[in-house]
């Protein structure tokens, strides 16, 4: 095992630590495991809270800050956080305008959110929570009932971040974060398996030359696997699956926000050369892009590959898109 780190044990504290000294804008609690902007408390503003396993960086911590999330909570590498980390958060960043738990479609996040929104109301904190489940890969996995939480992760945390931000109510923010959610569909793709600190190995058996079609952020199996192809292909699947699952939804209207992420250990080289196929790909669809974001956002470790995910998005929605942020990860307009 090659891993730039002290110790298995200390990987998500010394990882938190690092973050408080590049970001003196965040407040830090390494040994409750919880990342509150600052500011959460000002302005009489709704609060974000998310938060789930570590090794997805740079959601959820990477995400805290002006126009986006008010406070995260990072769990061991893959493993939820609990819900005394989210009660935490949800207490330090209410300012009497209720939080919002923004929760990706995994058993052990939604049951501890559960718990902690219970809890957080008995000490008279309004919460609303909305579920992310917008893979299209499978209906079922190792770690949901139901569709997995992936990519879309951002736009909801963006987007009901920026209505916050304006001081929308709560009950707005959510209903923001539910169309959102309920306009984002997902594909990814391995090229390799993740490893993980504590096992030290690859976390399933991908040979060399294979890829896995439809993989899920913590190395859950897809729909299927394939021998290597170029990116055309791989593109030609992930779109068509993904815009085959929005046209469930109703009939396309308007353009979309298209994110291609990365999941770790693919460059930039290779992602931008894997968008210009998503492009080529939507253009020949006669899809419209509103938005474009090219980078390793929503990731599973070490794994080489990708994941496309795309958003129907009206005015309302490209406005709060376009709306400032300033976080350690996703920043732009202040």
């Amino acid at each position: 095992m090659r891993m730039l780190i002290n110790s298995p044990e200390t990987v998500v504290a010394d990882a938190l630590r690092g973050l408080a000294a590049a970001h003196p804008e965040l407040d830090v609690d390494v040994e409750r495991r919880v990342v509150v902007r600052r500011d959460a408390r000002e302005g009489g503003r709704v609060g974000l809270v998310s938060g789930g396993g570590s090794g997805h960086e740079p959601l959820h911590a990477g995400f805290v800050g002006h126009g986006m999330l008010s406070a995260a909570c990072p769990g061991e590498v893959f493993t939820s956080p609990v819900p005394d980390q989210m009660l935490r958060a949800a207490g330090a960043v209410n300012s009497g305008q209720g939080v919002l738990f923004v929760v990706k479609n995994y058993t052990g996040d939604v049951l501890n959110f559960e718990m902690a929104a219970e809890l957080a109301q008995e000490d008279n904190v309004r919460v609303e929570s909305v579920l992310v489940n917008d893979d299209v890969a499978v209906t079922d996995s190792l770690y949901t009932a139901g569709r997995r939480g992936t990519g879309a992760t951002l736009f909801v945390e963006k987007i009901a971040g920026a209505a916050a931000e304006e001081g929308a109510p709560l009950e707005q923010v959510a209903a923001t974060a539910r169309r959102v959610n309920a306009s984002s569909r997902s594909f990814g793709v391995a090229l390799s398996a993740c490893t993980t600190p504590a096992k030290g190995s690859p976390t399933f058996d991908l040979p060399d030359g294979d890829l896995e079609l439809g993989i899920g952020i913590h190395g859950e199996p897809g729909r299927e696997r394939r021998a290597m192809m170029p990116a055309r292909e791989i593109a030609e699947i992930a779109v068509g699956a993904v815009l085959a699952d929005l046209a469930e939804v109703g009939p396309a209207d308007g353009p979309v926000l298209a994110l291609v992420n990365g999941m770790g250990a693919t460059p930039l080289l290779e992602l931008y050369g894997f968008h210009s196929e998503v492009a080529r790909v939507l253009d020949a669809r006669g899809v419209p892009v509103a938005r474009t974001l090219v980078g390793n956002y929503v990731t599973s470790l070490d794994m080489a590959g990708c994941s496309v995910t795309l958003c129907r998005a009206d005015e309302e929605l490209l406005r709060l898109w376009d709306a400032p942020v300033q976080t350690a990860a996703l920043r732009w307009g202040r």
